[in-house]
């Protein structure tokens, strides 16, 4: 199982639309994927709390990284790096070993030009966790608004393709971790 975490609590993002659609390409290649939709539910990150037993959101979290196989990541860029919520949930990973050695990437929807400083972040904090990053599957994918339907699902052939491409490489740094 590959879990999708976004780093965006916005309903129209770009970066969810995204992993909606990985979800769906996953299904269509017998894959499975699961979106994590609990990153609005995590407290802060106060270190002090990072004892058992841990807030119900972040043990939630931390089973939900523990079970999959591998887990893709799409995150917008603030600031020149990774939204606040999606940073507080990568800090509450840190002092648990559910992600370490797990095969992990990230998509950047973002224009060509953007969302570096994120990706700088990500392959820091990534790095202290002890993750497994699978370079290959860490692309870029640009995402328009205008890409996204109604559904909230992408249906141009050429970006569900390349999201089949990152869910083949982590399906398969998966398979290797088992």
């Amino acid at each position: 199982m590959i879990l999708l975490l976004s780093g965006s609590l916005r309903d129209g993002s770009t970066n969810a639309a995204l992993l909606r659609t990985a979800q769906v390409v996953a299904a269509e290649a017998g894959v499975r994927a699961v979106v994590h939709d609990g990153l609005g539910r995590l407290p802060h990150f106060n270190p002090d709390d990072d004892r058992e037993p841990l807030p119900a959101a972040v043990a939630e979290t931390r089973a939900a990284i523990e079970a999959a196989d591998a887990v893709l990541i799409c995150t917008p860029e603030y600031a020149g790096t990774l939204p606040g919520a999606f940073k507080n949930l990568l800090d509450w990973t840190v002092g648990g070993t559910e992600i370490c050695d797990k095969p992990v990437a990230w998509v950047n929807v973002a224009a060509p030009g953007r969302g570096q400083g994120a990706e700088a972040t990500l392959r820091t904090v990534l790095g202290y966790t002890g993750a497994a990053i699978v370079e290959a599957a860490c692309v870029r994918v640009p995402v328009g608004r205008a890409d996204v339907g109604e559904d909230g699902i992408v249906a141009d052939a050429e970006i569900r393709r390349r999201i089949g491409d990152v869910l083949g490489l982590l399906a398969a740094a998966g398979a290797g971790q088992a």
